[in-house]
């Protein structure tokens, strides 16, 4: 008898040194301590509102759990379009819709799209860790061009941006509304960046996930979709999991140029082949009905954003900008700088409150550490006078 080998064919060196992410480690840690209010996560204890969760039952009874077309039921393509035409007044044609089985996804099938080995991708920081180690899974690089906060608002300045390019520039990367800042471009900062990109022939990835949960008024905040052409080198990426508290449904949808339909949907089918059938359905109910429920988020964030505001307002070791859209608040800790990781870590263990170290967010944001405050507002409370008694 013989003993198996124990050698192991060598994998891609994109991945060998793909990093866990520090959020994950903090929420790994709140689960050993049964008392900790964990915020580190980005979604809301709101459940799944009950007119989608029935549309799913409805549509697993009529057996709607076949495959599905690869960029989506045509239910749901027709909901997503109706969408865009009542939140933003856009009529985009269906050829340019595309679902796909969550918001990553479509970042990762508008990477596979064009990012080659070699290649890099600007991106604007802090972000979603998921979208860094996306591109270096590509085999691509990551050039991070951060926004700056003064007096407690947070600015983009793009020649930052154009000196982040050359020629081996793919793609420039910008969530907006941010995660985790909330900050949120201007339809004149967008049609900058537009201009900006088609000057140095690159894309413009767009992630506006977070676009519903805003502040100000409005309906939700400026798209880039508002200002671009038709054929202009942009995806647009969006979710069902922020705005209709989705966030194990795994849905989301792409808008991209006509002529890379089919490309998408090539793509689609061997990321996922599609998401489930009963959850596309399910979908199209969140757009057709779920309006009130955008409403109770939205207000149930205003509170929660309030909370943390009062919280933090005229402490003299915390430093938190405004938050115009978006659920978090990221803010600085005085004396957090050394190991920001090692920081949370023992707010966890002295405080049983689970926050978001903001190295998780690209380099340069030491000291910084995220909070998720889509929550109930007595449990947030509680959270909040741990955190601030801890600190």
């Amino acid at each position: 008898m013989t003993s198996a080998s124990t050698n192991v064919p060598p994998f891609r060196s994109a991945l060998a040194h793909m990093r866990t992410q520090e959020i994950v480690h903090i929420a790994r840690l709140c689960n050993e301590h049964p008392d900790a209010v964990s915020l580190c996560f980005g979604e809301s204890d709101l459940p799944t509102p009950l007119v989608v969760r029935e549309a799913a039952e409805l549509a697993m009874a009529q057996g709607k759990t076949t495959y599905a077309d690869r960029r989506g039921v045509a239910p749901l393509r027709q909901a997503i379009q109706d969408y865009h035409r009542r939140t933003h007044g856009l009529e985009i044609s269906l050829d340019r819709l595309s679902a796909t089985s969550s918001g990553m996804t479509s970042i990762m099938i508008s990477l596979q799209c064009l990012v080659e080995p070699g290649d890099n991708v600007v991106v604007v920081a802090p972000i979603w860790p998921n979208i860094v180690i996306a591109v270096e899974a590509m085999g691509a690089t990551v050039r991070f061009v951060p926004l700056e906060a003064d007096d407690g608002v947070w600015s983009l300045d793009l020649r930052r941006v154009d000196t982040a390019c050359d020629d081996r520039t793919r793609a420039i990367f910008v969530a907006t509304p941010n995660n985790p800042t909330g900050w949120t471009m201007t339809s004149e900062e967008q049609r900058d960046l537009l201009d900006l990109a088609r000057r140095r022939g690159t894309w413009v990835i767009a992630d506006e996930v977070y676009n519903r949960i805003v502040y100000d008024g409005s309906v939700a905040t400026p798209s880039f979709l508002e200002v671009a052409a038709e054929d202009d080198a942009l995806f647009v990426v969006q979710s069902f999991s922020k705005t209709w508290s989705m966030t194990g449904w795994r849905l989301g949808w792409l808008v991209h140029p006509a002529g890379l339909a089919h490309q998408v949907g090539n793509l689609s089918a061997i990321n996922s082949t599609g998401s489930a059938t009963f959850v596309q359905h399910a979908g199209a109910a969140a757009i057709r009905h779920g309006e009130p429920f955008v409403t109770e988020m939205r207000e149930r964030c205003t509170l929660g954003r309030q909370l943390v505001a009062d919280a933090f307002k005229g402490h003299e070791r915390i430093m938190a900008p405004d938050v115009p859209a978006s659920f978090y608040s990221f803010f600085r800790i005085a004396g957090a700088t050394e190991s920001p990781l090692a920081y949370a870590e023992d707010i966890v263990r002295r405080a049983g409150v689970g926050i978001a170290p903001g190295t998780a967010f690209g380099p340069g944001f030491d000291g910084y550490f995220r909070i998720c405050f889509a929550q109930d507002p007595k449990r947030l409370e509680v959270a909040l006078n741990r955190l601030i008694a801890a600190v």
